[in-house]
């Protein structure tokens, strides 16, 4: 029960954010913050103590915690815990008391919760799709965050269908429109009404979100056009929305004024928490697939890579006629062009920036203007996603559909491969070669869990580049089994972890072997590893990281073979089908 003094205490511990509250027995605010915990939760739980010991001084408080993460904590440290639901109800009792609908946005949590004769919640379950952390992947496919992406929406003009209720499926969506030349603007503003239909259709399931309706939780309390576009759809009138100065802060308050708070003093808190993240343990590892022994290992393991190098030339002293291949992916430009020998004279890999077509011209203008006098272009080949898009802005003189770009690519490092896996940022192509043609093929269609762009998705949470992060799996000695699920589940087995103390490190291996999981049996449904052959190649830019690289020969228990342009394989195969082309035409005349 509440003790005697003033001081009530709240901490909201969500998916992505902390929220402490202070608030006075006339249920005043003392002090509140609201910030990002980056998945250093007890870190930033601590540091939370430390600014509340500021306010509150040696005095003791009332406390409770509450969210989605402050749960595992308090049963752990035996501190007192509010439900969330329980603690967002208690806030809208006490402080808007005329609502009859609440709609409520978090990190990974979506929830509609009706009041009145019929009082019902409705809230997502596993799936995060149409929550912040859906909001947050969209924006970085558009290169800014949640904020840029409210602002570029407020110019939006047109809406667009885009999917959300999985946000692999939404990416794709995305991307098709992005490759389509669509304004960003308008992607953002459709990414919002997207989610707007995530809600309602997938939580209202047709019961009327009426009444005086009140909007909570971060996203919807940042991000102003999401609200707008809320109320556009439910057809609200000023006179049913209710006005909610702190929805952020809900939760917390509502726990603060829970009757489960428990008086204690900061110096306690802090010495519980201290001793428990000192202490905590991750039992869901796999011991038995660390990825290297030491760096010994590590060493030995690139100097065995390091061989697979392609021929290169300086296109400053060429001579003759050069031969160009541009594959336009799905999240990146990549641009090669060769010279007589099949020697790589010019290359341009990076992000398409949500503008395929613009980054392939500017690639372009940065190959003409490092041309010599002496070096003529004989003919351009594309493939991709992009592939028809770019061949008819660019004129260019044919394409090729990936996988026989890449298969002409894989050939020229390994003339007997039998198979090849490619893994690109939102796609993965597995396939079998017999007899030096393409077998059976496996794509991973419209969702692209374990693919590159959910490594660097995840990075990007932490404030690391993709590099960064994958650096760390080469030192972890317990990588966290992830399992083979799709990126939405396997992002909440990711924040369990975290919740359970694993390191950034011991998550990232964990990942990159959960990635190679994904391909060989989820997607390709693999039951026995003979089927590959001997000679494998994998290829494109996920495999640039060495973390995935070793993790497919742990599983496979064999050496494959990574070329040094992994992520300018389709180009590269495009370029040597241009060449093959022109050589064909020059026989026939």
């Amino acid at each position: 029960m509440k003790g005697d003094l003033f001081m009530n205490v709240g901490i909201d511990i969500g998916s992505t954010t902390i929220k402490l509250v202070v608030l006075d027995d006339n249920k005043k605010f003392v002090f509140k913050n609201y910030s990002r915990h980056f998945s250093e939760i007890g870190l930033s739980l601590l540091n939370e103590l430390s600014t509340l010991k500021k306010i509150v001084g040696e005095k003791n408080f009332n406390f409770a915690l509450t969210g989605s993460a402050g749960m595992g904590i308090a049963k752990k440290l035996a501190l007192p815990f509010v439900q969330e639901v329980i603690a967002c109800r208690e806030a809208v009792k006490s402080f808007i008391p005329n609502t009859d609908t609440v709609v409520e946005l978090g990190g990974e949590d979506a929830k509609i919760t009706y009041f009145g004769k019929a009082p019902e919640q409705r809230m997502n379950g596993v799936c995060a799709g149409g929550t912040g952390s859906f909001i947050d992947h969209m924006a970085s496919l558009l290169s800014t965050d949640a904020a840029g992406l409210n602002a570029l929406a407020e110019k939006g003009r047109q809406i667009y269908t885009i999917a959300s209720r999985c946000g692999v499926f939404a990416k794709t969506d995305i991307q098709a429109l992005m490759n389509d030349g669509v304004k960003k603007a308008d992607i953002a503003l459709s990414i919002f009404q997207a989610v707007v239909n995530q809600t309602i259709g997938n939580l209202a399931q047709g019961r009327p979100i009426s009444g005086n309706v009140a909007f909570l939780g971060g996203p919807l309390h940042f991000l102003s056009e999401l609200k707008k576009r809320f109320i556009e759809t439910l057809k609200l009138d000023d006179d049913h929305i209710v006005n909610v100065e702190d929805g952020n802060y809900f939760v917390a308050m509502g726990a603060a004024l829970s009757n489960e708070t428990k008086n204690i003093s900061v110096e306690t808190l802090e010495t519980t928490i201290s001793k428990a993240s000192q202490a905590a343990t991750v039992e869901t590892r796999q011991a038995d697939f660390v990825l290297f022994d030491d760096e010994v290992d590590y060493q030995n393991f690139k100097k065995r890579h390091d061989q697979h190098k392609v021929k290169r030339g300086d296109l400053k002293t060429y001579s003759g006629k050069i031969f160009v291949g541009i594959d336009a992916g799905s999240t990146t430009t990549k641009l090669v062009a060769i010279g007589k020998d099949k020697e790589i004279l010019y290359t341009s890999y990076g992000s398409n920036q949500g503008s395929p077509l613009k980054t392939v011209v500017n690639a372009m203008r940065d190959l003409y203007d490092k041309l010599p006098s002496t070096v003529e272009i004989g003919g351009v080949f594309t493939t991709g996603y992009g592939e028809s898009i770019v061949k008819a802005a660019l004129h260019a003189d044919g394409s090729e559909v990936e996988t026989f770009a890449h298969l002409r690519a894989a050939q020229e490092f390994c003339p007997e491969v039998s198979f090849v896996l490619d893994i690109g940022g939102q796609d993965m192509k597995c396939f079998f070669v017999e007899n030096g043609t393409i077998g059976n093929i496996t794509l991973n269609e419209a969702c692209s869990a374990g693919c590159g762009s959910f490594i660097e998705n995840f990075a990007q949470g932490l404030h690391m580049t993709a590099a960064e992060f994958s650096k760390k799996a080469l030192t972890s000695k317990a990588p966290v089994d992830l399992g083979t699920r799709c990126t939405v589940f396997m992002n909440s087995k990711v924040k369990q972890a975290q919740k359970d103390g694993a390191e950034v490190s011991d998550i990232s291996a964990g990942i990159s072997l959960s990635v190679i999981k994904n391909a060989l049996f989820k997607v390709m449904q693999l039951k026995d590893v003979e089927t590959l052959g001997k000679n494998i190649v994998v290829q494109g830019g996920t495999f640039y990281n060495d973390a995935v690289l070793r993790s497919i020969e742990k599983l496979l228990n064999r050496e494959v073979i990574r070329p040094d342009i992994a992520g300018l394989m389709g180009a590269y195969g495009a370029a040597l089908l241009m060449q093959n082309a022109e050589c064909i035409m020059q026989n026939y005349k």
